[in-house]
Order: structure tokens, then C-alpha cells, then sequence
């Protein structure tokens, strides 16, 4: 995969070998994810629209999603957008046998709830770690199977990153040929450049920033784990503190503090279609909102006049 670049003025897209910095150049690469690919037909298109017109590289596609099918049309109409596969235990029915994976499944027969649940499920030893590798080893070929060749792994609701899970997604990884993954752990100063805008919330903050703390405290050697294992991931992470709350002030102030290196910024683009309206997630009217701020001229302009990168995962594998 090549990186996706931006003209300052036109935001024309030239993709090509990317071209190694001069000495001393400073080398800052942004890689713009938006989750929840297949959730939805409208967070497909939104997803489709930031990329086609602004800044997301890549989305990650949920092998269950409703919408499976038609992302994965708009993915292949869209050379140069990387793909990963956006593991999931939280929302949804599994793609295997529900019989085979009983420990992850509700009485309904669904995914049984989100990390804090999975978290507690894990404690007391009612999570069979078996069949969560069964089941993501399924989601994983799911996508490939639909000609989809994934440029890493991520987490819905970051889900991965949990004890014994984020092992198992490592050890998919290098089974199905994927050369990299997110970790989850938010840098601190990148949140807090985040934090500029009137209309955020403030209790909304507070919370996913103790998750993201939390993730740091549960998997703060992931990124050593991953090395060992050969799979690359970014230097940086941000994005859960400020999930549903993006304000174009404080992606602004982001890109104007990016450190060099490679950073990833987790995002949720999309349209709140009757589908999503009709799901349980508490991002709705936030999705357009944040795609009306990743496509704004203004921000495409800035990450020109920065001297970003705009890159994928699979630029991130061919340089680690």
C-alpha cells in the first residue's frame, strides 16, 4: 500500500512511491481510521465519503456487521483505502456456529456486552479463551474471503486489548498474514491536544478517559508484544478519550503538536441511517459531525501545510 497524499489547495490525491525524507527531516505520518465499517449502510457511505474527500485512510470492517456486504463493495470501489478487520465480541451475532461459542453469547444468542463485562467475564474464568480465538479466526477469514486482504487488526470498543485477547489476536495475525495491529493506549499529550472546543461534554470526557487510562493499566506491554511477535503497529494512539466527541478545534490543535513518527487517530464517520437509529450504539448525530469535520477544506489544508503523511497500516508494515 502507498500513502494517501492531499494538494493543499485542489486536495488532490497523487499515489505513487512514497519519497523518503532529506536529513534531518522531520517524518510525522497520520493514519486516519475510522471504525465500524459494515455497521450500517450510512456509516458505510460516510466512511467511503471521508476518505474519498477528506482525510481517513482506513476503516476497519466488521465481519458481522448488517452492512457487510455492501462495504465490502465500497472498499473495493475505493483503491488505496486500507482495510483491517475490526475484531468483535461486544455487538452483534457471531459469525461462527453459536453452539462453538457459547462463553461469548447472551440468551438471545448475542454478543453478551461490552470490555467492562468481557473484563469480568475474564476474571471469573467464565470466558473460554478458545472460543474467542475460534470466533475471530472466523471474522478474520470472513473478510478475506471476500477479497478483502486486511492491513491489520484492531478491536470493537477495543476489545483486543484485554488480558489473554490481545495474545490471541497476535497469534491471528501471523496465522492469517497481517502485519500489524492497533494498540489501544491513548498518548497522554495527544489527548490532551484533543481537548479544544465549546460544545464537547464534559462527563462524556471524563469516562473514556478512564477507560483509556484503564487500557493503559491492563496492556502497557503491548507494543513490546507485538515486536516480539514481528507484527508492526503505530508509535502513537488517540482517539478513545474524545470518541463521539471530535470538534474541529481540537483535531486542528492535534495536527498542529503531531510528533514524528507514525500516530493513529481513531475516528467514527458515517450517517445516522433508520439502521443505525435502530442499534444500540450511542453514536448517532456525532457520526455526521465528525465526518463534516474530517472532510472540511480547512483541515485537509492544514494537514498539507504540516507536512503530514496521510498513510494506511500497509505503509506502516513496509517500514518497520
Amino acid at each position: 500500500m502507498v500513502p494517501k497524499c492531499l494538494h493543499a489547495q485542489t486536495n488532490s490525491c497523487t499515489k505513487g512511491q512514497a519519497k523518503s525524507p532529506g536529513a534531518g527531516q522531520v517524518v510525522k505520518n497520520l493514519i486516519v481510521n475510522a471504525d465500524d465499517l459494515g455497521w450500517t449502510e450510512g456509516v458505510n457511505r460516510g466512511i467511503l465519503e471521508a476518505f474519498q474527500g477528506g482525510i481517513v485512510t482506513s476503516g476497519s470492517l466488521l465481519a458481522n456487521g448488517v452492512a457487510f456486504a455492501e462495504a465490502v463493495k465500497a472498499a473495493k470501489s475505493a483503491p488505496g483505502l486500507g482495510v483491517g478487520v475490526h475484531l468483535n465480541l461486544s455487538d452483534g451475532a457471531p459469525v461462527a456456529d453459536p453452539e462453538t461459542v457459547v462463553s461469548l453469547l447472551n440468551d438471545d444468542g448475542h454478543f453478551a456486552g461490552g470490555p467492562e463485562k468481557l473484563l469480568l467475564k475474564r476474571v471469573r474464568r467464565r470466558l473460554v479463551l478458545d472460543e474467542v480465538e475460534e470466533e475471530w479466526d472466523i471474522q478474520i477469514q470472513t473478510v478475506r474471503d471476500a477479497g478483502i486482504r486486511p492491513t491489520h487488526l484492531d478491536g470493537h470498543k477495543h476489545v483486543h486489548m484485554l488480558p489473554g485477547l490481545f495474545e490471541i489476536a497476535l497469534r491471528l495475525a501471523k496465522k492469517h498474514g497481517i502485519d500489524a495491529i492497533r494498540v489501544s493506549l491513548e498518548d497522554s499529550g495527544l489527548r490532551g491536544a484533543l481537548f479544544a472546543g465549546a460544545k464537547q461534554r464534559p462527563g462524556n470526557l471524563i469516562k473514556q478517559g478512564v477507560q483509556a487510562r484503564g487500557l493503559k493499566l491492563l496492556a502497557r506491554n503491548a507494543r513490546t508484544q507485538a515486536a516480539s511477535a514481528g507484527i508492526a503497529t503505530a508509535d502513537y494512539f488517540c482517539g478513545i478519550s474524545h470518541t463521539g466527541e471530535l470538534t474541529r478545534e481540537g483535531l486542528e490543535r492535534l495536527l498542529m503538536n503531531l510528533p514524528e513518527g507514525t500516530t493513529e487517530l481513531m475516528c467514527h464517520p458515517g450517517y445516522a441511517d433508520k439502521a443505525l437509529q435502530k442499534s444500540p450504539t450511542r453514536l448517532q448525530a456525532s457520526r455526521q459531525k465528525e465526518l463534516e469535520i474530517l472532510t472540511d477544506p480547512r483541515v485537509r489544508n492544514l494537514v498539507a501545510s504540516q507536512g503530514i503523511r496521510l498513510i494506511d497500516y500497509g505503509y506502516v508494515t513496509q517500514t518497520q
